[in-house]
């Protein structure tokens, strides 16, 4: 670490000089002008004014490049952050069409993106979306209220027969990888750019680690939620080979999901440890009734058998999902003070 002595330059004015190495790489020069941003733990960040504007623009050029790579290669790049991404072919040639469905297939998966521009060899394409329009906490809630009503449809499937509903939840799931991936532009943009994080709802950028990991915790419940919707319909009868009393077993065991899920997110979004350690202390009191409920199940036939316990699974790694937001909620509490930590 580098230390600058403060000068002072008149009666209330403190001066330090900025490292050349620093200025160099920046581009800033006497004259210019340079953001600061001071936070609540007494940081005083120091940005060029390059700093206050995302870097633009992308061109993923396709040769070498399968259809699937473009797809994934404009996703990344709208994780970056880029305002503007141009898909161009190379060596004058046109766009193949499976490089251009590529374009519009991630189109349909990305929140805000729309094709602004298209020639036979280059596919422009611009994302509207404003980080100022949403806040992690927000998109955070958002994803784990639409995990948690694909699983509630995806268990009611099975419990009613009900494959429509089924195919419900299954449908979620692309507005579910939207929000995640829009979670993880504007948290990639305000660790790039310390000037957003406040513009998405933080103080500053200490929580962005850990809220890219509840980001992918929600994501993986979601796919949960999923893979019981494909049960269903893939199961004959589209239901589990069990009694009335076991599927209602089923049903409170979820609603116990359900009910840490919201918590640990909560916990998270708040602050809050006492929240994060009733996660922790509710998910003991459930851990064994995955269990419980294939122990008391009569002989039925294997592939019968398979199929609950992989329900069972589902709702199991959903409430360890849950802990793990607990435990990354309980760490951001007690980075803040509060009547059980005192931070000197």
């Amino acid at each position: 670490m580098e230390t600058r002595k403060v000068q002072r330059l008149g009666p209330s004015t403190l001066a330090m000089t900025l490292p050349a190495e620093w200025a160099q790489a920046h581009g800033v020069e006497k004259g210019d002008e340079v953001s600061l941003r001071m936070s609540g733990k007494g940081t005083l960040t120091v940005m060029p004014e390059s700093a206050r504007t995302e870097e633009a623009e992308a061109v993923i050029h396709t040769q070498g490049l399968d259809a699937g790579a473009v797809e994934r290669a404009i996703v990344a790049q709208y994780v970056l952050g880029r305002r503007v991404i141009y898909i161009d072919a190379d060596d004058g040639e046109s766009l193949s069409s499976d490089h251009i469905n590529a374009v519009y297939n991630a189109e349909t998966q990305l929140m805000g993106l729309g094709v602004i521009e298209e020639t036979p060899e280059r596919i422009a394409i611009r994302c509207s979306v404003d980080p100022e329009d949403f806040t992690l906490d927000n998109l955070l809630e958002r994803l784990e209220r639409t995990g948690s009503t694909m699983r509630n449809e995806a268990i009611k499937a099975l419990a009613h027969s009900n494959p429509d509903l089924a195919q419900r939840a299954l449908n979620r799931e692309r507005q579910a990888n939207k929000i995640f991936v829009l979670l993880l532009r504007l948290i990639f943009t305000a660790y790039r750019n310390p000037n957003l994080a406040r513009a998405v709802g933080l103080g500053d950028g200490f929580p962005l680690v850990g809220y890219r990991s509840t980001a992918k915790n929600l994501e993986l419940v979601a796919d949960n939620a999923e893979d019981i919707a494909e049960i269903v319909m893939e199961t004959e009868g589209h239901s589990l080979s069990v009694d009335e009393a076991t599927m209602r077993r089923i049903r409170d065991f979820t609603d116990q999901v359900d009910e840490i899920c919201e918590l640990a997110v909560a916990a998270a979004v708040e602050r809050d440890y006492d929240r994060a350690t009733r996660v922790r202390n509710t998910f003991a009191e459930i851990a064994e009734r995955e269990r419980e409920i294939l122990a008391d199940l009569p002989e039925m036939d294997n592939v019968d058998l398979l199929q609950v316990r992989e329900v069972l699974v589902s709702l199991q790694q959903t409430a360890q999902y849950a802990v793990r937001n607990a435990e990354i909620a309980a760490n951001l509490a007690l980075n803040e003070e509060s009547e059980h930590v005192t931070i000197r």
